[in-house]
């Protein structure tokens, strides 16, 4: 494997391993919450108020931010190289330049839409949740969570710069502060505030996620002294192209896109009984996780694909795609043959405690099983967008298959909500999420990057078969055993075994990746 090659298999590693320590706190978090308060009014009124959260996590921190923020960084570490010199001032450094340039700015807008939301909370509540009875617990809560607008920007500021720098595991960490806050007050504040505590937790642990980069942002970027060069001083340029309204927008209006799909839930969900919203919201938490796991392949490779459009390597960007498109989907669809086959056992085991009982588990897992069925998509519309945002030219292509999805998605929600309650919703996100990732892979290649699109849908086809098999296989096999611990540890051997063995056999290259990467862990430790 070249230089490069170790960097980015090194820095995926690192990332997923603390990926993988902030997905269990996570897990923890949502037990503490179900444990305390169940499937009740109370946990709905608190996930309405976290919709918004949630929504400026994908935005600022996960993709909309990243989206914009990666490219810019890369651009200007590229005129920073060509010019062979940082300076140790703002005129003399793209890269500060651009901080300086762009962070007040987006600090002060910020802080303004936080504050709207503090006073527009009841509004919010009422469009989010119309059919909510009691609607002043979630008005609350929707105020205790309004900071996050701010502080999610700024980490996600953070994490932007720090990637383009080649640094991921500071940003990688930033969930494990976060849950680390709302667990600690949830826990400590609950028997006085109620589910209010979770709320206030959702605002201190957003505040530790700037904790944990601040000390390595001021560093690399403000306070490190780079030797001048010879070569001419870089013009300062003000707010780059790569910033401007137009290509802003485009990115932005995709990201609430891609979210509204959380709020088409609530809001069809919210005239169910309670209760159904924290199925769903318990369901999806969990059924997401191999997605997010595979997701961080194409975060720690993001930064080379930008840098590749900037350097006009369409064929290296093109080959960094394909490979980022087949592996994580063999990641996320090993993932999907686990949910497929052990749902139930996987809900028993970490939550049917207090509040949360027998009932509560039997209907979170129909709605694990029935949105793993969107994984797949759900894990391609986040490779896919991408490469159409790493050109630096304003494209509304995205948004435009994003709101195609979301239209599927509103319309069969609207027909199955009815007849089938949740498990109608889930099966309207897991539709139209499909639907997006199918016109982003048609789209991509005639638009951005010119992707071979039947050599994707073939690496992608064998996998998809084994998970298939795998999870048909676990989904027979687990009520043998009774226990629902024991019977999970053994999915956790059969399933993988399974989708391994039959992408072996159907020829599947990622499957063989896979072991090899597994094999050499083992033997080697490293």
């Amino acid at each position: 494997m070249s230089g490069p090659g170790r960097f980015l298999a090194r820095a995926a590693a690192g990332a997923a391993g603390l990926t993988v320590i902030a997905a269990l706190l996570g897990l923890v978090r949502d037990q503490a919450i179900a444990r305390l308060f169940g499937a009740s009014h109370a946990s709905d009124a608190f996930l309405i108020a976290w919709t918004l959260p949630e929504m400026a996590a994908t935005l600022l921190i996960e993709d909309g931010m990243a989206l914009l923020l990666v490219p810019a960084f890369s651009h200007a570490l590229a005129r920073r190289a060509a010019a062979g010199s940082a300076g140790d001032g703002l005129a003399d450094d793209p890269v500060r330049a651009l901080v300086a340039d762009t962070f007040p700015r987006l600090f002060a807008l910020l802080a303004c839409a936080g504050t709207l939301l503090v006073l527009g909370a009841p509004w919010v509540v009422g469009v989010l949740a119309p059919g909510l009875s009691d609607p002043g617990l979630a008005v609350d809560c929707t105020r205790l969570t309004a900071v996050t607008v701010l502080t999610f920007g700024v980490t996600g500021y953070f994490s932007a710069a720090l990637r383009a720098h080649g640094r991921f595991l500071e940003p990688a960490g930033v969930y494990i502060a976060y849950n680390v806050g709302i667990i600690g007050m949830t826990l400590a504040l609950h028997s006085v505030w109620g589910v209010r505590a979770a709320a206030a937790g959702v605002a201190v642990g957003s505040v530790l996620m700037i904790l944990t980069q601040l000390p390595t942002f001021a560093k690399l970027l403000l306070l490190r002294r780079v030797p001048r060069g010879d070569g001419p001083r870089p013009v300062r340029e003000g707010i780059p192209p790569l910033l401007g309204v137009t290509v802003l927008a485009p990115v932005v209006l995709f990201v609430v896109g891609r979210q509204s799909q959380v709020f088409v839930e609530r809001f069809l969900a919210s005239s169910l009984p309670d209760g159904a919203i924290s199925h769903l919201n318990y369901a999806q938490k969990v059924a997401q996780l191999p997605m997010v796991l595979s997701m961080m392949i194409c975060t720690v490779t993001f930064p080379v694909v930008a840098r590749a459009m900037a350097a006009g390597d369409r064929d290296g960007a093109r080959r960094r795609v394909e490979r980022d498109l087949a592996l994580a989907g063999t990641v996320v669809l090993l993932g999907t043959s686990m949910v497929l086959g052990y749902a139930h056992q996987i809900v028993e085991v970490l939550f049917q405690r207090g509040a949360f009982d027998a009932e509560d588990t039997a209907a979170t897992a129909g709605v694990m099983r029935i949105y793993a069925l969107g994984l797949l998509g759900h894990t391609l519309v986040g490779t896919l967008c991408r490469p159409f945002f790493s050109t630096g030219k304003p494209t509304w292509y995205p948004f435009c298959a994003m709101s195609a999805g979301l239209l599927v998605t509103t319309g069969a929600g609207l027909a199955l909500a009815g007849p089938f309650g949740v498990n109608g919703i889930a099966a309207a996100n897991a539709v139209g999420i499909s639907t997006a990732a199918l016109l982003l892979l048609l789209g991509l290649g005639s638009r951005a990057v010119a992707i071979r699109v039947l050599a994707v849908a073939v690496s992608l086809g064998r996998p998809a078969a084994a998970a298939a098999v795998a999870g048909a296989t676990g989904w027979v096999t687990a009520p043998a055993i009774a226990h629902p611990a024991l019977s999970l540890a053994a999915g956790c051997v059969l399933v993988p075994t399974a989708f391994l063995l039959t992408g072996l056999a159907l020829r599947a290259p990622e499957a063989v990746h896979l072991l090899a990467l597994t094999r050499q862990r083992f033997l080697h430790g490293r």
